[in-house]
């Protein structure tokens, strides 16, 4: 990795990104402000996740951006993704950092539990994710997170944490204060009328960023 993970970490949704918008609303996220994007699909159609997939990925190269793969390491392989985010009922990180590669970013989804961040830092992850922090429209019925989690994880680890669920503008600052490396988000930009205010959003969130950093 030539790149600190840290910053905004958008993540991509098909029902918020219709087909024929998708690249270019992927693209005003990732040249405003970005600095991960990650590929979320759930469908079943093969060739558009290899097709959108392989775009994203010549995206994000030409602009800095880490490519993250959700889940699926036979397409993070195909296109040569930067890395891969799994959770609690996929492949165990040992058995994915064998099949995706020892240079790859394997990032890893502990919910609300310090214990699973624990032993995911202890197999290798090289940033886990704690949420859902706020009520999430993707995702309802995840299990709450708090604050006190990530400070806590500080005091003994510098692995990066990533916050995620239902994160805004109007809400992130306690996260960032906590010392989160990246917030999540996904309907808070790509739920946005346009790509000029998906833009807008992105710049808005580095700037919040830049000012915690500061």
């Amino acid at each position: 990795m030539t790149k600190q993970l840290s910053g905004l970490y958008v993540i991509t949704n098909e029902d918020l990104m219709p087909e024929t918008e998708f690249l270019s609303m992927a693209e005003a996220a990732i040249t405003s402000g970005a600095s991960v994007l990650q590929y979320r699909d759930k469908s079943s159609n093969k060739p558009k996740r290899l097709h959108q997939a392989k775009s994203l990925k010549k995206l994000c190269d030409r602009h800095h951006v880490y490519f993250i793969i959700n889940d699926d390491i036979e397409l993070a392989k195909q296109v040569n993704a930067d890395g891969i985010h799994i959770g609690k009922n996929d492949v165990s990180i040992n058995e994915t950092r064998k099949r995706i590669g020892a240079n790859k970013i394997i990032g890893v989804s502990c919910y609300n539990q310090q214990t699973l961040a624990l032993d995911a830092i202890k197999n290798g992850a090289d940033y886990i994710a704690f949420g859902s922090f706020f009520g999430s429209s993707i995702k309802p019925d995840a299990p709450r997170a708090n604050v006190e989690l990530i400070s806590a994880l500080k005091l003994i680890h510098s692995t990066p944490i990533c916050c995620i669920g239902g994160v805004t503008l109007e809400n992130q600052s306690p996260l960032l204060e906590a010392g989160s490396d990246m917030l999540a988000v996904i309907s808070d930009i790509f739920s946005q009328a346009d790509n000029e205010k998906i833009s807008h959003r992105c710049q808005q969130y580095k700037k919040a960023f830049d000012a915690r950093n500061a």
